[in-house]
This record gives structure tokens, C-alpha cells and sequence, in this order.
């Protein structure tokens, strides 16, 4: 499946299932506490504490997200990116764990095909309920159960005031001649045979900074799929940033280099040429969609991300070739394959 085939797939799974399609928040937000949305749960943060009354008890929607905290793995790592598509879900006082794991075995057995023999579960050390559902309700062998603690099974992992709570995950066993070979390998490892594919949190407290947890006056559930991973799966690909829409990106600038620089460049005969490629990739998406939201370069704040876009994608340039400016060349390629999507690329590219 191509990029836009998984958007139109996944939101229409959940339409069908009664779930409102909602459209995404800005990326650069006015939350105080950070600079970009970084998750699908962001825009109800309020809803989920009942702050506010959410725009339907069942919701569904694909959320434009920007984190810096994985920016140096960028390009190294198959699936780690600085901007991301956040696919999700999310019940306010609706369904809770047994819905939500229902619809994602459903969604990702059923609907993607993906075998159902090759998908692992991690659920939070203390849910016991998490684990008799995938167990005895979906049928998910125990061996293929993983309990984990706080850092990985818990969302977020450090203390806030905003919803959060034990979660499960879907991950995808790529087999054991991936990774580190070892006989007892499963999630828990940090090898690459395992990627996370859809992560489902049950929001259910708020958490004071000593730890004390306050229930929500109703749970809910709050998933997130990344996109990028997604489509690295169902396309058959080792890297994230092969996929079609971002290989469009990564052509055009082997076309770049050629065309320009004298260069010819060759995907996958030098790693460093690859990471390089891969770096300029992301970044020339993430600055098009800071920069589609009105944000401009500055000495601070969101401005300064950008900057730190620009700035890292032309030293990775100049190690291929560059002679000059070349990100702006890119921008009519970001607009391309995403403008569908995203709308704004296309009306804001000048």
C-alpha cells in the first residue's frame, strides 16, 4: 500500500466503526510546554481530563507531529524521523481496553494482512487485564506476550499533569536473522528484529510530580500508528525513508546532485552517502511543514528548529557535493507527494 492508500484505509476503517474523522492540529502549537504537537493526543489533552467536551465520544484522525529528541538517529535509525504522521484513535469514555485492542487486531490482521504469527504484544508489568485480553480474547500465544515496565509501557514515561496510563503495544517480529540472534530475543531487546506498529493507551490518571495518580473522571483511549512505519512494513522496505513518498524526495536529490553538482550518487552502495540522503530527506519535510504553519528562521523557539534543519541538511549536502543552496529544490517534491494531504504545502510554496 502507498502512503495515501494507508491514510485513506485507516480513516476509513474507523468511519465505518462510527469514529468522527477529525482534522489534524496545527503543527507548531500554543501549548506552553512544548514547541510542536508532538503526539495525536495533543488537541485533547482537555477533553481526556474533562476539561472540555470532546468533539465525539469516538474520534479517529491522522496528526502532523515534530519531535527533536531523536534528531541525531535521524538517518542512522530505519524508522526514527524528526516530522511524522501519527495515525490514531481515541474513545472519551467509550470503548476502553478490550475496544481499542479489537479494532487494531482487526485493522492490522485483517485489513493490512499483515500474519498474524509474526506480531508480538508488550503490555504495562501490572495489567493483568491487558494480558488476559490479548490472550484469551484475541488468542495471542503468552509466549508472545511481553510484560515491560514504566519506560516502555507507560505513557509518557516521565511525570505530567496530563492524562496518562498503562499501554499496550503491537510489534512486528521481522525473524530471527534480523538483529542479535539471540535464541531469548523478543521486544524487550534493542536489536533491530522488532519494530513497535501501533501503540494503544488507556488514559486513565493524571500524575502529580510525586508520583501520586489521580483517576480521570472516565477513561479513555488514545493510540498512535506512525505512518512512515507503517508504510516501511506493508512496502517491504529496511528504512522508513524508502517508501514512496519520501523516495520521491530522496530521488530528486540524487537528480540535484547530478544535474548540479557533478556528482552521481548511487543509494545503497556507500552507508554514509545513504544516511546523508536520508537526513536531507526528513529534514526537507520537516522544515516544509514548520514552515507551511508560518513559521519563519529565528535565533529561538520554533524559528531556531527550522534553522537547525536548514543548517543540518547542508552539512549532510555539502558532504555529497553541494555547491551552494539546494533545500529550496526540494520544496516542489515535498509539495508533490504530500500536497494531497497536506493542502497548505502547495498553497503556501512560494
Amino acid at each position: 500500500m502507498k502512503c495515501r492508500e494507508i491514510r485513506d484505509s485507516f480513516l476509513g476503517f474507523f468511519a465505518e466503526r462510527g469514529h468522527l474523522i477529525m482534522p489534524g492540529a496545527p503543527l507548531v502549537t500554543d501549548d506552553p510546554t512544548t514547541l510542536f504537537t508532538v503526539a495525536g493526543m495533543q488537541p485533547y489533552i482537555a477533553a481526556f481530563r474533562g476539561e472540555e467536551k470532546p468533539p465525539a465520544p469516538r474520534v479517529a484522525g491522522i496528526q502532523k507531529c515534530a519531535r527533536m529528541g531523536d534528531l541525531e538517529r535521524v538517518g542512522r535509525s530505519a524508522t526514527h524521523h524528526t516530522f511524522f504522521e501519527m495515525l490514531g484513535n481515541f474513545s472519551f469514555g467509550d470503548y476502553f481496553k478490550q475496544g481499542a485492542i479489537e479494532y487494531a487486531w482487526e485493522y492490522v490482521v485483517d485489513v493490512l494482512g499483515i500474519p498474524r504469527e509474526d506480531l508480538w504484544i508488550t503490555v504495562f508489568q501490572d495489567d493483568d487485564e491487558a494480558e488476559r485480553l490479548w490472550h484469551e480474547h484475541i488468542g495471542v500465544p503468552l509466549q508472545r506476550i511481553v510484560r515491560l515496565g514504566r519506560g516502555e509501557n507507560w505513557w509518557p514515561q516521565e511525570r505530567w499533569e496530563g492524562p496518562c496510563g498503562p499501554c499496550t503495544e503491537i510489534h512486528l517480529d521481522f525473524g530471527p536473522g534480523v538483529g542479535c540472534g539471540r535464541p531469548d530475543c523478543s521486544p524487550a531487546c534493542e536489536c533491530n528484529r522488532f519494530v513497535e506498529l501501533w501503540n494503544l493507551v488507556f488514559q486513565m490518571y493524571t500524575e502529580a510530580p510525586d508520583g501520586t495518580l489521580t483517576e480521570l473522571p472516565a477513561p479513555g483511549v488514545d493510540t498512535g500508528m506512525g505512518l512512515e512505519r507503517l508504510a516501511m512494513i506493508l512496502q517491504g522496505k529496511r528504512f522508513s525513508a524508502e517508501t514512496d513518498e519520501m523516495w520521491r524526495i530522496i530521488e530528486r536529490t540524487i537528480a540535484i546532485a547530478r544535474d548540479e553538482w557533478g556528482r552521481e550518487l548511487s543509494y545503497g552502495a556507500d552507508p554514509e552517502v545513504d544516511v546523508a540522503l536520508r537526513v536531507i530527506c526528513d529534514h526537507a519535510r520537516g522544515a516544509a511543514m514548520i514552515t507551511a504553519d508560518g513559521i519563519a528562521p529565528t535565533n529561538e523557539g520554533a524559528g531556531y528548529v527550522l534553522r537547525r534543519f536548514l543548517r543540518r541538511a547542508y552539512r549532510f549536502g555539502l558532504d555529497l557535493g553541494a555547491s551552494g543552496p539546494f533545500m529550496y529544490k526540494l520544496l516542489p517534491t515535498v509539495a508533490e507527494v504530500m500536497g494531497e494531504a497536506y493542502p497548505e504545502l502547495r498553497e503556501r510554496q512560494e
